[in-house]
């Protein structure tokens, strides 16, 4: 039997020094100003924009509640394409505002949504495209921009994964109109829970400010608009200052660890791993697995020993979103045999920026042993 001190979790939350986070709120009981935008919610915005290089930046509550508003201020209406193979949050933000998910197969070497599939599904009910990045893989951000911009289309990212990679010499969050990120505790980099979002149009700025402070009039007494509380407090900001004081560290202990698997597993036959992209500085925020037929022993069979073994491993995604029961008799979608075949063979490996070389080692150690075939 496995003793919970030896279990390997497939993530573990980075945190700064605790004598650090709490030198940067013990301010907080001098101002007793803990949430609506103070100083720390300011200055964690300043620096998000700065490190992120982007023209306008806000923060939220979470990634969600940063979606749905995103999708709010654009006005969309009507369908929107987007990707099956993703978090159920990017789906449900579509959802809860009123439109019709139009669901687009992916690419099986990247994972993100297939340009050329994308657009044969518009019609005169598009009003845009949310595409997802992947475990740290960006979209083909040229293929989807050039037809949003041909057929008059928005463009959301949802960048969920994909702090601190750079695309094309490009922070990743100056694309599309909108990009969304996550800032939850098992990202990259998190503000314990949060979210934010980047954008270079500047009249979106008030729109979502508003919105995020249930669309309040000055003085607080009236609402001319249908918003929301999504206002991320200080605490969090307080977390994400110090977080982000230690970003690069953080990437960096990431990257150790995915070369290590990388030098174990690269080259085994059946195993289809991270793919190389021209252009991509990458963050290292996932290790992903595609399990074919010839490593001689499916995903389930796998993810099932591995856990028997105390080595926490995520089905990452499954299912498919246009498969979850919710959406049973509300939504017919449109077959995505690819994404639903990396949805049935894809698995997420621990990775987290502590995880020792021993982990890593113990991790493949059993993997390979699991192997089907020679």
């Amino acid at each position: 039997m496995v003793t919970e001190t030896k279990v390997i979790p497939v993530t573990r939350s980075s945190m700064p020094p605790f004598d650090e986070y709490v030198d940067t709120i013990r301010q907080l009981w001098d101002t007793r100003w803990l949430t609506n935008a103070g100083t720390m919610h300011e200055d964690l915005t300043s620096k998000l924009k700065s490190y992120l290089n982007v023209g306008n930046f806000l923060l939220f509550a979470n990634g969600h509640l940063a979606l749905e508003l995103a999708i709010q201020a654009l006005e969309l209406k009507g369908e929107v394409i987007t990707t099956p193979f993703t978090f159920a949050s990017t789906t449900q933000a579509i959802v809860r505002r009123g439109l019709t998910p139009v669901f687009c197969d992916i690419d099986p070497i990247r994972f993100t949504i297939d340009p050329d599939k994308a657009e044969a599904l518009i019609t005169e009910k598009t009003s845009a495209i949310v595409a997802v990045h992947v475990y740290g893989i960006p979209c083909d951000t040229s293929a989807i921009e050039e037809i949003a911009k041909r057929r008059n289309l928005k463009v959301i990212y949802d960048a969920a994964h994909m702090f601190g990679a750079v695309w094309q010499g490009k922070n990743i969050a100056q694309y599309g109109d909108l990009s969304m990120f996550s800032f939850h505790a098992t990202k990259v980099f998190h503000t314990i829970e949060g979210g934010g979002l980047a954008f270079s149009d500047n009249s979106l700025y008030e729109k979502l400010r508003h919105a995020r402070d249930f669309g309040l009039c000055p003085g607080g007494f009236d609402a001319d608009e249908i918003g929301t509380n999504a206002k991320l407090s200080e605490f969090h900001a307080a977390m994400g200052l110090c977080n982000l004081e230690h970003i690069d560290e953080e990437i960096k202990k990431r990257k150790a660890v995915s070369e290590t698997y990388d030098k174990r597993l690269r080259g085994v036959y059946g195993l289809q791993l991270f793919p190389e992209i021209e252009g991509l500085t990458r963050n290292y925020s996932y290790y992903p697995v595609v399990f074919h037929e010839e490593f001689g022993k499916t995903r389930d069979e796998i993810a099932d020993e591995l856990l028997r073994r105390g080595i926490r491993v995520r089905k990452y995604f499954y299912p498919l979103t246009s498969a979850f029961s919710c959406y049973q008799n509300r939504l017919t979608p449109k077959e995505t045999p690819i994404a639903a075949n990396i949805a049935g063979r894809a698995l997420c490996l621990p990775l987290f920026a502590d995880m020792t070389e021993e982990n890593v080692n113990t991790v493949c150690d059993e993997l390979l042993n699991l192997k089907g075939f020679d």
